[in-house]
């Protein structure tokens, strides 16, 4: 499996994960937060790794 592979479905486990600490009614405010955090990270950096992904596919469509 590709590294970029790895790593995007890593991310969105890890995101997955997050939302379902959020979902916990015994979570506190400080760590929803802390949680929201970290998820919008994981979910930045899946899409930063689609995206390069796209763009080569793009590029060897184009040769």
């Amino acid at each position: 499996m590709p590294k970029e592979t790895k790593n995007f479905e890593s991310k969105l486990d890890s995101a997955k994960e997050i939302l379902d600490t959020l979902m916990k009614p015994e979570i506190t405010l400080q760590k929803s937060v802390q949680a929201y955090e970290k998820g919008m990270k994981e979910l930045q950096d899946a899409q930063k790794i689609l995206e390069e992904a796209q763009i080569k596919i793009t590029e060897i469509k184009g040769s």
